[in-house]
Protein backbone atom coordinates (compact mmCIF):
# COMPACT_ATOMS: atom_id res chain seq x y z
CA UNK A 1 0.00 0.00 0.00
CA UNK A 2 1.14 3.51 -0.80
CA UNK A 3 0.86 6.01 1.70
CA UNK A 4 -2.15 7.68 2.74
CA UNK A 5 -3.05 11.77 1.66
CA UNK A 6 -4.04 13.59 5.15
CA UNK A 7 -6.11 16.45 5.38
CA UNK A 8 -7.19 18.43 8.40
CA UNK A 9 -9.83 21.16 7.65
CA UNK A 10 -10.39 23.41 10.74
CA UNK A 11 -9.45 20.85 13.15
CA UNK A 12 -10.25 22.03 16.31
CA UNK A 13 -10.38 19.86 20.23
CA UNK A 14 -11.46 21.50 22.87
CA UNK A 15 -11.68 19.55 26.27
CA UNK A 16 -13.94 20.75 29.91
CA UNK A 17 -12.33 20.53 33.00
CA UNK A 18 -13.72 21.55 35.75
CA UNK A 19 -16.13 23.91 34.30
CA UNK A 20 -13.24 25.71 31.78
CA UNK A 21 -12.75 25.05 28.48
CA UNK A 22 -9.01 23.90 27.33
CA UNK A 23 -8.74 24.75 23.57
CA UNK A 24 -5.56 21.68 22.32
CA UNK A 25 -6.51 22.24 18.99
CA UNK A 26 -7.05 25.75 17.70
CA UNK A 27 -9.13 25.51 13.51
CA UNK A 28 -6.01 23.81 12.38
CA UNK A 29 -5.22 23.20 8.80
CA UNK A 30 -2.96 20.79 7.49
CA UNK A 31 -2.03 18.36 4.57
CA UNK A 32 0.36 15.71 4.37
CA UNK A 33 0.82 14.16 0.98
CA UNK A 34 1.17 10.54 0.65
CA UNK A 35 4.42 9.62 1.54
CA UNK A 36 5.31 12.58 3.78
CA UNK A 37 7.29 11.90 6.89
CA UNK A 38 6.87 14.39 9.56
CA UNK A 39 7.84 14.82 12.88
CA UNK A 40 5.83 16.68 15.80
CA UNK A 41 7.65 18.57 18.44
CA UNK A 42 6.36 20.68 21.18
CA UNK A 43 6.35 21.17 24.90
CA UNK A 44 4.55 18.72 27.66
CA UNK A 45 1.08 18.89 27.40
CA UNK A 46 0.48 20.71 24.02
CA UNK A 47 -1.81 18.55 22.67
CA UNK A 48 0.33 16.08 20.46
CA UNK A 49 -0.42 13.00 21.41
CA UNK A 50 -4.18 14.12 21.02
CA UNK A 51 -3.22 14.92 17.83
CA UNK A 52 -2.75 11.64 16.86
CA UNK A 53 -5.66 9.93 18.27
CA UNK A 54 -7.42 12.17 16.13
CA UNK A 55 -5.43 11.66 13.38
CA UNK A 56 -5.67 7.41 14.09
CA UNK A 57 -9.70 7.56 14.62
CA UNK A 58 -9.51 7.08 18.27
CA UNK A 59 -11.11 10.02 19.34
CA UNK A 60 -13.23 12.69 17.51
CA UNK A 61 -12.81 16.47 17.12
CA UNK A 62 -14.80 19.35 18.58
CA UNK A 63 -15.07 20.67 14.66
CA UNK A 64 -13.35 20.35 11.91
CA UNK A 65 -12.27 17.42 9.67
CA UNK A 66 -9.89 14.70 9.73
CA UNK A 67 -9.91 13.48 5.37
CA UNK A 68 -7.91 10.65 4.62
CA UNK A 69 -7.74 9.84 1.02
CA UNK A 70 -10.12 11.92 0.81
CA UNK A 71 -12.78 10.44 2.93
CA UNK A 72 -14.01 12.59 5.77
CA UNK A 73 -13.07 9.56 8.31
CA UNK A 74 -14.46 11.99 11.14
CA UNK A 75 -18.17 11.25 9.66
CA UNK A 76 -17.92 7.86 9.54
CA UNK A 77 -19.99 5.53 11.85
CA UNK A 78 -17.96 3.48 14.40
CA UNK A 79 -17.72 -0.04 12.24
CA UNK A 80 -16.32 2.07 9.37
CA UNK A 81 -13.62 3.77 11.67
CA UNK A 82 -12.76 0.61 13.28
CA UNK A 83 -12.34 -1.15 10.27
CA UNK A 84 -9.85 1.90 8.58
CA UNK A 85 -7.74 1.58 11.94
CA UNK A 86 -7.23 -2.13 11.55
CA UNK A 87 -6.64 -2.19 7.95
CA UNK A 88 -5.25 1.49 7.04
CA UNK A 89 -3.45 3.02 10.17
CA UNK A 90 -0.34 1.45 11.98
CA UNK A 91 0.05 2.69 15.35
CA UNK A 92 3.41 2.51 17.80
CA UNK A 93 3.03 3.75 21.27
CA UNK A 94 5.61 4.74 24.04
CA UNK A 95 4.33 1.78 26.13
CA UNK A 96 4.75 -1.04 23.51
CA UNK A 97 0.72 -2.21 24.85
CA UNK A 98 1.79 -5.98 23.66
CA UNK A 99 -1.09 -8.65 25.07
CA UNK A 100 1.34 -10.16 28.00
CA UNK A 101 0.05 -13.60 27.37
CA UNK A 102 0.75 -14.03 24.19
CA UNK A 103 4.05 -14.50 22.38
CA UNK A 104 5.81 -12.45 19.63
CA UNK A 105 4.03 -13.84 16.67
CA UNK A 106 0.94 -14.38 18.50
CA UNK A 107 1.17 -10.58 19.00
CA UNK A 108 2.11 -9.46 15.51
CA UNK A 109 -0.51 -12.10 13.93
CA UNK A 110 -3.62 -10.24 15.41
CA UNK A 111 -4.36 -7.35 13.11
CA UNK A 112 -4.19 -9.70 10.37
CA UNK A 113 -6.65 -12.57 12.35
CA UNK A 114 -9.14 -9.17 12.76
CA UNK A 115 -8.94 -8.55 9.24
CA UNK A 116 -10.11 -12.00 8.28
CA UNK A 117 -6.93 -13.53 7.70
CA UNK A 118 -6.14 -17.51 7.93
CA UNK A 119 -3.91 -18.76 11.04
CA UNK A 120 -1.20 -19.61 8.47
CA UNK A 121 -1.43 -16.31 6.86
CA UNK A 122 -1.31 -14.27 10.07
CA UNK A 123 1.15 -15.95 11.03
CA UNK A 124 4.08 -16.13 8.02
CA UNK A 125 2.89 -12.35 7.42
CA UNK A 126 3.83 -11.74 11.55
CA UNK A 127 7.20 -13.85 11.28
CA UNK A 128 7.99 -12.08 7.86
CA UNK A 129 7.92 -8.30 9.93
CA UNK A 130 9.51 -10.13 13.45
CA UNK A 131 12.38 -11.40 10.59
CA UNK A 132 12.62 -7.73 9.22
CA UNK A 133 12.55 -6.12 12.39
CA UNK A 134 15.55 -8.73 13.57
CA UNK A 135 13.98 -11.06 16.32
CA UNK A 136 13.28 -13.72 14.15
CA UNK A 137 14.55 -16.18 16.89
CA UNK A 138 11.95 -14.67 19.54
CA UNK A 139 9.10 -15.64 17.77
CA UNK A 140 7.37 -18.23 20.81
CA UNK A 141 8.73 -15.69 23.55
CA UNK A 142 6.18 -13.77 25.72
CA UNK A 143 6.54 -10.18 26.66
CA UNK A 144 7.80 -10.52 29.82
CA UNK A 145 11.05 -13.08 28.43
CA UNK A 146 11.93 -9.91 25.75
CA UNK A 147 14.23 -6.95 26.37
CA UNK A 148 12.58 -3.46 26.37
CA UNK A 149 14.42 -2.93 22.97
CA UNK A 150 12.83 -6.29 21.84
CA UNK A 151 9.33 -5.56 22.96
CA UNK A 152 9.42 -2.36 21.23
CA UNK A 153 10.59 -4.14 17.79
CA UNK A 154 7.69 -6.39 18.23
CA UNK A 155 4.94 -3.83 18.69
CA UNK A 156 6.91 -2.46 15.20
CA UNK A 157 6.22 -5.79 13.36
CA UNK A 158 2.50 -5.46 14.57
CA UNK A 159 2.20 -1.75 13.30
CA UNK A 160 3.39 -2.45 10.10
CA UNK A 161 1.84 -5.83 9.75
CA UNK A 162 -0.95 -4.82 7.54
CA UNK A 163 1.05 -2.47 5.45
CA UNK A 164 -0.79 0.85 6.33
CA UNK A 165 -0.97 3.60 4.64
CA UNK A 166 -0.61 6.02 7.59
CA UNK A 167 1.55 5.27 10.15
CA UNK A 168 1.73 6.89 13.52
CA UNK A 169 4.06 6.89 16.64
CA UNK A 170 3.86 8.51 20.10
CA UNK A 171 7.91 8.49 21.41
CA UNK A 172 8.57 5.60 20.16
CA UNK A 173 11.62 4.35 21.43
CA UNK A 174 11.16 6.91 24.86
CA UNK A 175 11.32 4.47 27.32
CA UNK A 176 14.75 3.01 25.63
CA UNK A 177 18.17 3.77 26.66
CA UNK A 178 19.84 6.17 23.72
CA UNK A 179 22.16 3.00 21.85
CA UNK A 180 18.60 0.81 21.91
CA UNK A 181 16.73 3.77 20.74
CA UNK A 182 18.88 4.46 17.67
CA UNK A 183 18.89 1.02 16.66
CA UNK A 184 14.90 0.44 16.93
CA UNK A 185 14.37 3.60 15.14
CA UNK A 186 16.65 2.55 12.29
CA UNK A 187 15.10 -0.07 11.68
CA UNK A 188 11.42 1.73 12.16
CA UNK A 189 12.56 4.09 9.50
CA UNK A 190 13.72 1.61 7.06
CA UNK A 191 11.07 -0.78 7.01
CA UNK A 192 8.29 2.63 6.78
CA UNK A 193 10.77 3.86 3.66
CA UNK A 194 9.44 0.35 2.19
CA UNK A 195 6.60 0.77 3.06
CA UNK A 196 6.04 4.09 1.34
CA UNK A 197 3.76 4.83 3.93
CA UNK A 198 2.76 8.65 5.36
CA UNK A 199 4.65 8.76 8.49
CA UNK A 200 3.95 10.98 11.46
CA UNK A 201 6.08 11.22 14.82
CA UNK A 202 5.71 12.72 18.08
CA UNK A 203 9.08 13.09 19.83
CA UNK A 204 10.79 15.26 22.35
CA UNK A 205 14.07 14.30 20.31
CA UNK A 206 15.38 17.16 18.12
CA UNK A 207 18.10 14.18 17.05
CA UNK A 208 14.97 11.95 15.98
CA UNK A 209 13.22 14.93 14.66
CA UNK A 210 16.01 16.39 12.67
CA UNK A 211 16.13 12.92 10.29
CA UNK A 212 12.75 13.64 9.24
CA UNK A 213 12.67 15.76 5.81
CA UNK A 214 9.56 17.75 7.62
CA UNK A 215 9.21 19.40 11.32
CA UNK A 216 6.08 20.95 13.04
CA UNK A 217 5.94 22.52 16.45
CA UNK A 218 2.49 22.32 18.36
CA UNK A 219 2.28 25.55 20.43
CA UNK A 220 -1.28 27.18 21.85
CA UNK A 221 -3.45 25.06 19.66
CA UNK A 222 -1.16 25.53 16.15
CA UNK A 223 1.63 23.97 14.08
CA UNK A 224 4.56 26.00 12.81
CA UNK A 225 7.53 24.59 10.93
CA UNK A 226 10.31 24.17 13.24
Amino acid sequence: MSGVRVELKSLTKVYEKAGEQIRVLAAVDLVLEPGTRVAILGPSGAGKSTFLHLLGLLDHPTSGQVTLDGVDVSAQPPAVRHRMRNRSIGFVFQAHNLLPEHTAISNVSIPVRLAGGSVEVSRARAKALLDAVGIGHRLEHKPGELSGGEQQRVAIARALVMGPGLVLADEPTGNLDPRTSGSVFDVFMDLNEQLGSTLVVVTHSHELAARFPRRLVLEEGRFRDA
